[in-house]
């Protein structure tokens, strides 16, 4: 079965150059594809038949899920591996007309061995019609109810689970997670005493921020129990209860019409789910009294037919329902709900890496990690936000503010002409 798998992997990798990666197989024997410039990882084959499994359909969800459950394993720069889904999409096309190809791998997937897999999370189970109210929370509750504790290990001190805004690349990241906070707040040009809602406020970063720094009066939602129970807490702690509440509530269940000065949603829009923007924007207009403003910050791509959802990794084992849309649907779609675009800037570098310092951070706990979660868990948070840092280096994907108006009857609106008062010099503390 040894020789079986060379010879597999010497008839897909042969042509993968550069390669920055080499295997290793079960019995500690190892093999580098010839264009190997520097081995900054190695990817262990635990079980005999995965690179068999994996080939046959090498998918998105068969190479996450071979990962998470110990098939393989990656060892040292986990970046180094993720060129190859590219690389295999394109040598595929030509590996289905191959009959010796097809011949190896089933004889590898008959082959009778008997392998332990890791026990732990397994694929969401949501019920009922997508983007329900009700279906919505069983999506939040699988990702966002773990113990806070755990994301603490790799989030800020401020627990932001989104974008930060690096002034310097060498800034550390509680550092730009303030940073991204206060651009924010400069942004929708918060006034002491205007009312906010933070639409998908997680654990309260945002809320405790704007309360503390600015003295504006914010309300946040999430359906999370574990974060609303948070960030109650959290806010009890800092003494801001007249300031600050957080609620478990979805935005389609806020009944305030023109309540609110400003509004924000700070990574929550990615779960809105494309089906749903004109129901989203038109609802954060009737919130917004006339002249507000909404700063809506969530990640744009095209990720194509939903149909093609069923192989995504991340819609199975990370942010079931969750859709991505092009900035362009998005702005449309505000548009057309009544909204004025003024602003719009790309923080697309600054995800990847925001990322990378969360991943540094959770390699940097991980023994800490496993005694808060079981190790496919682990394993889950690791690839995806690695993957995610690829994805946003290479430009797959991107992240974007956008700052939206809701003028008067006339037109009308309060904001200044230039955007210099945005980006005059601030300090975070």
């Amino acid at each position: 079965m040894v020789q079986d798998n060379l010879s597999l992997l010497k008839e897909v990798f042969s042509e993968y150059e550069p390669a920055y990666f080499k295997f290793r197989l079960w019995n500690g024997e190892e093999w580098a594809p010839p264009g190997l410039k520097e081995a900054k990882a190695t990817v262990v084959i635990n079980n005999p038949r995965i690179m068999a499994h994996i080939l046959a359909f090498p998918t998105e969800l068969r190479m996450g899920e071979a990962y998470i459950y110990g098939d393989i394993d990656i060892e040292g720069d986990i970046y180094a591996v993720f060129p190859v889904e590219r690389y295999l999409r394109q040598k595929y096309k030509r590996l289905v007309t191959n009959p010796l190809f097809w011949r190896k791998v089933h004889k590898l997937k008959r082959s009778i061995r008997d392998f332990e897999r890791l026990e732990g999370r397994r694929k969401a189970s949501l019920k009922g019609k997508m983007h329900t109210i009700e279906r919505d929370r069983q999506a939040i509750s699988y990702h966002y109810d773990l113990p806070p504790e755990f994301y603490a290990l790799y989030l800020d001190p401020m627990m932001n689970y989104s974008c930060a805004y690096f002034r310097d690349p060498q800034e550390d990241l509680a550092t730009a997670q303030k940073n991204k906070l206060e651009l924010i707040c400069r942004k929708l040009r918060l006034k002491p005493g205007e009312r906010v809602l933070d639409i998908g406020c997680g654990w309260g970063g945002f809320v405790v921020y704007a309360a503390k720094h600015h003295r504006v009066r914010v309300t946040g939602i999430t359906l999370s129990e574990k974060q609303a129970q948070y960030a109650q807490e959290w806010i009890k702690r800092e003494g801001l209860q007249d300031l600050a509440k957080v609620e478990l509530k979805d935005y389609r269940e806020m009944q305030e019409l023109e309540a609110f000065h400003k509004l924000v949603s700070i990574g929550m829009f990615e779960h809105v789910g494309g089906s749903m923007l004109k129901t989203y924007f038109r609802q954060a207009w009737r919130l917004l009294k006339p002249g507000g403003a909404f700063l809506n910050h969530g990640i744009a791509s095209d990720w194509g037919p939903i149909r093609f959802r069923k192989w995504s990794f991340t819609e199975h084992y990370v942010f079931p329902d969750g859709q991505l849309v092009p900035i362009s649907k998005t702005l449309s779609i505000a548009e057309k709900a009544g909204f004025e675009v003024r602003d719009v800037e790309s923080l697309r570098e600054h995800y990847a890496l925001t990322l990378r310092h969360w991943v540094k951070n959770l390699e940097a706990h991980q023994e800490e990690a496993l005694r808060i979660v079981d190790p496919v868990t682990y394993r889950v948070w690791h690839l995806y936000m690695a993957g995610a840092s690829h994805g946003f280096a290479t430009n797959r994907q991107g992240v974007y503010q956008a700052l939206l108006i809701k003028t008067d009857s006339e037109g009308r609106h309060p904001l200044p002409n230039t955007r210099e008062d945005i980006y005059r010099e601030w300090r975070v503390s």
